[in-house]
């Protein structure tokens, strides 16, 4: 994760297979994580393989785009410390990190920044913009959290990103499944009209059919 943060680094899928593992590498600039010649995916490649003792050939790496960097927590979050590691105000870095979110189509977004901001004396901020879940099961599905720490000068700045991912049908850009609380309302059914009088009896009891004619009973001889 370290080694690819410059190259915004956005997560990581794992797809075990019976004769190899795929890793996929998220990230904002993949042609960064191939190298040149894909020199360096090949160098990946081959310390994963001998960090977790896998058999020659049986693991391969590979790179994919962030399809929306501004819904991806971890790529916002790594852009953030970037701009504080660059010297950028906190303020400013915080609220331009927020515009970018919200203007890629988030329903919300939240950055707490805690630290020595300015001083000696150790605080916290925390810029909030939109609607944000912080509880139940829609809180684990909707929001997207990162976390990361920044080594300044003057000491360790904790830096916390989440986001509330908008819903998509597609089950692209956010989840499937609809927030419990949304209504929908449903346009109404186009009902023909009647093009003469009619009456339609309802509720009313159904009419009985007509007892059977009694047989007239012959005398016995």
């Amino acid at each position: 994760m370290r080694e690819l943060a410059e190259d915004g680094y956005s997560g990581v899928e794992v797809r075990v297979t019976p004769t190899r593992t795929e890793i996929i590498i998220l990230a904002t600039r993949t042609q960064n994580v191939l190298g040149e010649k894909g020199r360096r995916i090949r160098e990946l490649t081959a310390v994963v393989q001998k960090r977790f003792n896998f058999p020659e050939g049986s693991v391969e790496l590979y790179a994919e785009k962030v399809a929306h960097r501004g819904l991806c927590a971890i790529a916002q979050c790594e852009s953030l410390r970037y701009k504080l590691l660059g010297g950028l105000a906190v303020r400013k870095a915080c609220y331009g990190v927020l515009r970018f979110i919200m203007e890629s189509g988030a329903r919300g977004c939240e950055v707490v920044v805690s630290g020595k901001l300015r001083g000696q004396r150790a605080k916290a901020m925390k810029f909030v913009d939109g609607l944000m879940v912080h509880s139940g099961h829609p809180a684990s599905e909707y929001v997207d959290t990162a976390i990361r720490h920044v080594m300044l000068r003057q000491g360790v700045i904790g830096i916390k990103v989440k986001i509330m991912l908008p819903h998509d049908p597609t089950g692209k850009s956010g989840p499937r499944k609809p927030l419990p609380d949304n209504v929908q309302i449903m346009e109404p059914k186009d009902e023909p009209l009647p093009t003469q009088p009619m009456s339609e009896q309802k509720g009313g009891k159904p009419d009985q059919p007509p007892a059977p004619a009694a047989q007239p009973v012959q005398p016995v001889a």
